[in-house]
């Protein structure tokens, strides 16, 4: 990595090309260290988007579920029929 031309540390500018070599190498690892960071807080957002959808796809199968429980509800067995009073008389 590159430094660029002006570093600012505690709102004080010094020019790179006279920094001497263990500033200059920790400046590129700050820099390092801010890639990483601005990388994790990409996959953090993605992850929480991710669960936003699983959430969100939670909640539709168990409202989902309520109501085919409702609509599914089993009804009460019926009990025999007795035969027709037709039927009864012609045996």
């Amino acid at each position: 990595m590159s430094l660029p031309q002006y570093i600012t540390i505690n709102g004080t500018s010094y020019a790179s090309e006279k920094l001497n070599d263990v500033a200059k190498m920790q400046a590129v690892n700050v820099q390092v260290v801010e890639a990483e960071l601005a990388r994790l807080q990409q996959q953090i957002a993605i992850a929480q988007t991710a669960r936003n959808a699983y959430v969100a796809a939670l909640i539709e199968a168990v409202k989902g579920k309520d109501e085919a429980a409702v609509a599914e509800k089993p009804k009460k067995p019926r009990a025999p029929r007795k035969p027709k009073a037709a039927a009864a008389a012609a045996a």
